[in-house]
């Protein structure tokens, strides 16, 4: 959601892992609002954050009130991320939005600190070796006709899990507990951390992923990845625009279980960021 909000200009909240029930539940699978303002999200986390009994993994259910988003940032503690330990680095027309964002933060009395990285290679690499032997037993399983339709893309990334052993595949899958463990400890000393939610605008339309390259498939997820392995909230926010006109998204991670407070540091953001282009309007029908 935090890659697709970032790279069309919009806003979205991955909220804490089991806010929103979700059918099948699986670890780091989670759904969330994706909407043209933060009050709008506000507005929808009421009706989505419903119980269900379908998700076993869901949290118990609060009656949060999604829509006090006023908050003071005098004193509020935010980390700033500019590097993620991995993956693509991040372009300077990125860092710069990103970095102009923490200033009009710290000019509004938060305080902010400059994080080193917390993810490692190796984190990555499990959890793509995990990932591909999950899709490679999958897609093994389809019927030829349905698995002619899968995406070449995918079956090529998916085939790398071919024949991993049991040990790899488990050490694999060990690093989602990792992650976490990373990025909770990272942080904990702040109310919320700043990153680019992606180390690029928005890539060509027909390529599936940043690199095109089914051996390198998850470079663009080193700022997001982390906050769906930890159960954090974590959100979008539009922060400008690259020469070229494509948005550039601020993602916003909070504490586990704060999606309340990631939302008010978000509207604050809203409220004081540069005004917004125009929303591109529809083509016009015939004859209208």
């Amino acid at each position: 959601m935090r890659l697709p909000a970032s790279w069309c200009g919009i806003f979205t909240l991955k909220p804490s892992l089991g806010r929103i029930p979700i059918d099948p539940a699986y670890a780091g699978r989670v759904a969330g609002p994706m909407t043209r303002t933060v009050a709008d999200s506000a507005l929808m986390m009421g009706v989505l954050s419903l119980p269900d009994a379908r998700d076993a993994m869901s949290l118990p259910y609060q009656s949060i009130a999604w829509q006090q988003l006023d908050r003071d940032l005098k004193g509020v503690k935010i980390g700033l991320q500019l590097d993620a330990g991995w993956g693509l680095t991040v372009e300077p027309e990125v860092q710069a939005a990103v970095e102009a964002a923490a200033a009009l933060f710290e000019a509004a009395g938060a305080i902010v600190e400059r994080i080193p990285p917390f993810m490692t290679r190796a984190m990555a690499d499990g959890m793509d070796d995990f990932w591909r032997t999950r899709s490679w037993l999958d897609i093994s399983a389809l019927p030829a006709e349905r698995r002619a339709k899968v995406l070449p893309f995918i079956v090529e990334w998916a085939r790398g899990g071919e024949g991993l052993s049991g040990q790899r595949v488990f050490e694999g899958y060990s690093q989602m507990a990792a992650m976490r463990d990373a990025a909770v400890r990272a942080c904990a000393p702040f109310d919320v951390v700043l990153s680019p939610t992606a180390p690029m605008p928005a890539f060509r339309a027909e390529w599936p992923c940043p690199t095109n390259d089914p051996k390198r498939p998850f470079e663009h997820i080193a700022f997001t990845l982390p906050y769906n392995m930890s159960e954090q909230p974590a959100a979008s926010i539009n922060c400008g625009y690259t020469a070229g006109g494509l948005p550039i998204g601020l993602q916003i991670a909070g504490r586990r279980h704060d999606d309340l407070g990631v939302l008010q540091v978000a509207r604050a953001y809203e409220a004081m960021r540069p005004a917004q282009r125009p929303w591109p309007l529809p083509p016009a029908l015939p004859g209208g």
